[in-house]
């Protein structure tokens, strides 16, 4: 039929047609629990280390893998095995069932009665699929909206994800969308016998999702059968490479993770590069240090000396935050307001003039920030996000984050000891911006900063301004400041650091 003829133009384009070879890129990476379990290490959904250049932008883009197949074919299990064998710690796996369009009432009847066709691409909104795609490559936040299929509906809760090392998109239309396949840097059809497919979705929709045996076969041989030969099967021309017989196949698994470790190797020197660009330059302008006087002076020796007691410590720390945090409030913006005293006078006085003012500690350093900010600002919101170093690969990996809603109207004093490198303090500030969080609206605080951090924060994000007590200008090979301070966290809680931590909180927190 001529829908039939217009739907497979709009799906694929024609065998052969000429188009430049795109360049392969690589990209890096709350809300998801983590993803997998192997014997070697846990697998995350979220978080991704800070590869941006100097302008603040993503140097890298994620490597998406595109996984097409029947429906049951085994699409999910192979991606599973991708990502074990993988052995990155950040990977996003995106269903494509995640997507079904929200049905009229007419057509939940149909659906309900197993009329529906489920299997056809006006089932899926490809629009979303594909503006989601694209902000997770870039590596931004998405909300994933998440598909009951009991009744047939989005709920109305959605999901967050984050962009990662590799995307892995999968769905029996994955390959079904001129757009979309733009999107995919590796097109994988996962091909298994129909007659393994129909058992499994026999077992699948049975036990799973309540159906019974009568309505799974109706809709499998009404929709199931005749989509994949019309809609499916086809575009498995499209594919990079093949998979026969699905999950069994670790010869052609063994291939696919070969080719994405290639893909990937190009980002390892990314954070060296960016940490040493600038420098040789100035400090930038957009940081301010406490005006070094003798009382400051007096409190950095009592907490830099190795002999000072965990009980000064904490008090001298303190005492320093506040006077920190007192004057970060002085560089917010304020306007000029007119009250009236107890004495029946004008008084023309200062009022800050945004919306509200919200804290970020980086835990766990950061949270020792936390009651100086609330001691001088009323009713502060506070937000957490957790920043720890891989230590076989030195890249530092979000693990949670829980910030207050709107934050995006806000003032953000993001807050953290001590910053070294600067790699996860980039890290906080980019899951800041996600979050739309204005650049310039971005407080960067800490107790001690060396200028590598100085330097890596400011020049990838100009408009962010860099508050601290003092600035040390060396970072030995442990990425310890030096002279520093220690591991400020184990020094204030009185824990022990093992020995090649580094001086930021946690190894690298910012």
């Amino acid at each position: 039929s001529s829908s039939s003829a217009e739907s497979l133009d709009r799906l694929y384009p024609a065998v052969g047609s000429s188009k430049a070879p795109r360049k392969r890129t690589t990209s890096q990476c709350k809300s998801e629990p983590p993803l997998l379990r192997t014997s070697k290490r846990t697998i995350y959904t979220a978080g991704r280390p800070p590869w941006y250049n100097e302008h603040g932008t993503q140097s890298k883009e994620a490597f998406v893998i595109g996984l097409g197949g029947g429906s049951a074919s085994g699409k999910t299990t192979v991606a599973t095995m991708i990502i074990e064998a993988l052995d990155v710690p950040w990977v996003v796996l995106l269903s494509m069932d995640s997507f079904y369009k929200v049905l009229t009432k007419q057509q939940q009847e149909q659906a309900a009665s197993n009329d529906f066709n489920f299997d056809h691409p006006d089932a899926f909104d490809f629009d979303l699929i594909i503006a989601t795609l694209k902000k997770l490559k870039q590596g931004k936040s998405v909300k994933i909206p998440i598909y009951d299929f009991t009744t047939h509906s989005r709920k109305k809760e959605w999901k967050t994800l984050y962009g990662a090392n590799v995307i892995i998109f999968e769905g029996i239309m994955a390959f079904a969308d001129k757009e979309l396949l733009k999107l995919l840097d590796l097109k994988i059809f996962v091909d298994t016998d129909s007659d393994i497919r129909l058992v499994r979705r026999l077992r699948r929709d049975i036990s799973e999702r309540g159906r019974d045996i009568e309505g799974v076969i109706k809709q499998y041989n009404k929709f199931v059968k005749p989509a994949f030969d019309q809609y499916i099967q086809p575009t498995m021309r499209l594919a990079d490479i093949v998979v026969p017989r699905g999950s069994g196949n670790t010869v052609a698994i063994d291939l696919i993770v070969q080719h994405v470790h290639s893909q990937l190797e190009e980002v390892r020197a990314a954070w060296a590069a960016l940490a040493s660009a600038h420098q040789c330059h100035p400090l930038p302008q957009t940081l301010s240090v406490l005006k070094s006087t003798p009382q400051v002076r007096g409190m950095h020796t009592i907490i830099r000396n190795k002999e000072t007691s965990r009980d000064e410590f904490i008090f001298y720390s303190k005492r320093l935050m506040r006077l920190l945090i007192e004057h970060a409030l002085s560089l917010l913006p304020f306007q000029s307001c007119t009250v009236q005293t107890p004495q029946g006078h004008d008084y023309e006085g200062r009022t800050y003039s945004g919306k509200q003012i919200t804290g970020v500690s980086i835990l766990r350093a950061g949270e020792t920030m936390e009651p100086a900010l609330r001691a001088v600002c009323k009713d502060v919101r506070i937000g957490t996000i957790l920043i720890q170093t891989n230590c076989n690969t030195g890249e530092p990996e979000l693990h949670y984050l829980r910030l207050p809603k709107d934050i995006s109207e806000d003032h953000v004093i993001l807050m953290d000891c001590t910053v070294s490198t600067g790699a996860a303090a980039m890290m906080a500030v980019r899951v800041l911006l996600d979050h739309d969080v204005p650049e310039d609206k971005i407080f960067l605080l800490s107790l001690l900063m060396a200028e590598m951090g100085v330097h890596s924060v400011a020049y990838a994000f100009p408009r962010v301004k860099i508050i601290t007590t003092a600035v040390d200008k060396k970072v030995n090979d442990l990425f310890r400041i030096i002279p520093g301070i220690g591991n400020f966290g184990d020094r204030y809680f009185g824990t022990d650091a093992p020995p090649d931590w580094s001086d930021d909180e946690d190894a690298l927190s910012t």
